[in-house]
């Protein structure tokens, strides 16, 4: 399938785009607001992966035109911007489209971080608010740190936890996380749910940062 990953050029968003064109033979697309950004990136990510010896399809290109024709569509940009990426591209996105929130709103103080929760409840619920009626929104990939993603040295045991109001959307974010080689995905209901799950990401990067050892933590379910 085709999946789009708007303002792709940063931290998760590279990390998401590397392992899928790795582990899968998905049509990956980077977008960004400017579209010689987005192609710059993709050329970056298709460099690293051929050195690897990965032949990949990975490109680049303006959000609006990343989220034409995708069947999936993740915000992955910071969470201040997810709603209005998802609500400028409203236009552009096909009739089957899923839109796919991985964003976390957090503050930070000198105690360290906190989850700033966000007026409609979470980021996932605001995005959903932004996209047009009928286009499901899936809440997934908040717990895991962009440094373990980008590092393809490294060996991933670590769950994701999705919600959703619609279980077929659900299904395909499941299986496209799965996808991911050492990631499982756990079903953790609605998207009113997001927020418990978004909430436990400024937890982990506090023990990261107060514990030798536990840099770039997840989160595995036994």
């Amino acid at each position: 399938m085709r999946v789009a990953l708007l303002g792709g050029t940063g931290d998760i968003g590279e990390g998401m785009a590397l392992r899928w064109a790795r582990d899968t033979d998905h049509e990956i697309v980077i977008g960004s607001r400017n579209a010689e950004r987005g192609e710059s990136r993709a050329a970056d990510y298709r460099d690293r992966l051929a050195d690897r010896g990965v032949d990949t399809d990975v490109s680049g290109t303006d959000n609006a035109s990343a989220a034409a024709g995708s069947r999936v569509v993740v915000a992955s940009v910071p969470p201040a911007y997810a709603a209005d990426t998802i609500e400028a591209v409203c236009d552009d996105l096909a009739d089957e489209a899923i839109v796919v929130s991985p964003a976390v709103a957090m503050a930070r103080d000198g105690t360290g971080f906190h989850y700033d929760t966000p007026d409609a409840g979470s980021v996932a619920e605001a995005v959903a608010a932004a996209a047009p009626e009928g286009t499901p929104v899936v809440s997934a990939f908040q717990n895991l740190a962009a440094g373990a993603l980008t590092d393809l040295d490294r060996e991933l045991d670590l769950d994701v936890v999705v919600s959703g109001d619609d279980a077929d959307a659900k299904g395909v974010v499941v299986g496209l996380a799965e996808e991911i080689d050492g990631l499982r995905a756990l079903d953790a209901g609605a998207l009113a749910n997001s927020a418990e799950i978004e909430s436990i990401t400024p937890l982990l990067i506090n023990l990261a940062m107060n514990n030798d050892g536990l840099h770039d933590l997840g989160v595995r379910f036994q």
